[in-house]
Order: structure tokens, then sequence, then C-alpha cells
């Protein structure tokens, strides 16, 4: 169990490397910090935030491709600046809005929440178990070195980024590949999870005040099937700012 000051310390550890903002200096990272999850399957409610998803993908996506969409836009650019090619490894947002019209994943209620409100507010989101990390999460412009513990044809493997790639990650090792790509296994979500921390990656053309609202949304849901939750939040920008 997680108090609210241990939540703080851990969103007020994070941080994101000046290597990053150089690349992208309209970047910032809303992290939010959550204990007090009742994990369980989808349900009615979750399965509704879905379907409004999808529905909203799909008008979304009645006049033009997706990846004329203009946050989705935003972040095919910022993988190109790090050496990624955007049609062969999709930021979080493009892969959920390419799904949506066919289906979004139905995972766990947990899963389906962030997922659903990734897609409403066009912020790529990430969620992963609080109790497998290991210290906060940073930011970062990889060596090449660092350990990305993950699956391939069904097998545990380590992988390794490539130098230069923006990757998340703890103490430990990588938890995200290419900032919002591909999630590790070890800190991976389970139907136990019981405290999680959830980042928010914002690009232009979203404002602060949109952020902030997929925040807002965001912890509502939780709230609804976890009455009892703490939160912690943090925004980090390139101005070195912070705002709670």
């Amino acid at each position: 169990m997680h108090d609210l000051k241990s939540l703080q310390a851990f969103v007020d550890g994070a941080s994101v490397d000046d290597a990053v903002f150089a690349l992208r200096p309209d970047y910032r990272a809303l992290l939010i910090a959550v204990d007090g999850i009742i994990p369980g399957p989808g349900d009615e409610m979750s399965e509704a935030l879905l379907r409004e998803a999808e529905a909203a993908a799909c008008a979304l996506l009645r006049d033009r491709p997706v990846s004329e969409v203009p946050h989705v836009a935003a972040w095919r650019e910022a993988y190109r600046a790090f050496g990624a090619k955007p049609q062969r490894t999709r930021n979080s947002l493009e892969a959920l809005l390419r799904r949506a019209p066919s289906g979004l994943p139905r995972v766990n209620r947990l899963t389906d929440v962030y997922n659903a409100i990734s897609v409403l507010h066009q912020v790529p989101a990430g969620g992963e178990d609080l109790d497998r990390y290991r210290g906060s999460p940073r930011l970062i412009r990889a060596t090449g070195e660092e350990p990305f513990d993950t699956v391939a044809d069904g097998e545990v493997v380590i992988e390794y980024p490539e130098p230069g790639e923006v990757v998340w990650c703890d103490d430990a090792d990588v938890t995200c590949r290419r900032w919002n790509w591909r999630q590790a296994r070890r800190t991976q979500l389970t139907d136990e999870t019981t405290a999680a921390p959830f980042i928010l990656d914002a690009l232009e053309p979203m404002t602060d005040e949109a952020l902030h609202a997929a925040a807002d949304d965001l912890i509502y849901h939780l709230s609804r099937f976890s009455p009892d939750i703490r939160v912690a939040r943090r925004v980090i920008a390139p101005d070195l700012r912070s705002e709670n």
C-alpha cells in the first residue's frame, strides 16, 4: 500500500533529460501515481467507455487517414527525429486509433479505461504496475546498452534500444521503448494491479489545458470503480517548472 506522501515522492522523483527537450521543446509529460485501485475484468462502465472511444475515433477518421490526424502527425515527426520509422513502429495513440474502427482491445478494466482515455483525448498514455518499479521513471535518450525485458515469438527476451532512442526507464532497465511504443514485460499491468503510474505524453498541438483535462478524465473514471483511490500528479515541462 502506498500513502499519498510516497505517491508524491514517486512522481516528484521522475525526470526528463535535457536531450529529450532539445529534440522536442514542446514536449510535456504528465505523471499520475494512483493507489487503491480495485482490480477486475472489464465491466459495463469500461465497455461503455471503449464504445464511446471507438465512435469518437470513427468520427475523427471519417474524412482523413490516421497519419493526418494532427496529434498523430506530431508524434510521427518526433519518431523520425530520433531515427525511428513511424510506419513500422507506431506510437501508442496511432496504434489504438488504427484498431478503433474494428474494435479496441478488451484486456481488463484498468487497461481498457486508460486506452479509452487515450483515444478520446488523442494523447499517448501508458499505465504500469507501481509495485514492480525500481525508483521513479526517467525519460532519456538511450546509449544502446540499457536492457529491455520483452516477449518475442512467445519467448522472453532481452533487447536493447538503438543509441539515441527516446526511452522511459527506472533504476533497473527500460520500461518503455521509443517514447510510447512498447512497454516492458516487468512493469506491465496485471489483473492484480492495485497501484499504477500513468504517463501522458504531450506534443503540440495539444495544449496544457487539454493535457490536464485528459488526466482529470482518467482519474474520474478510475474513481468510478475505485472510490477510495489516492492520487498524486505532476507535469514535467521543458522550462523545468513543475505543476502538481
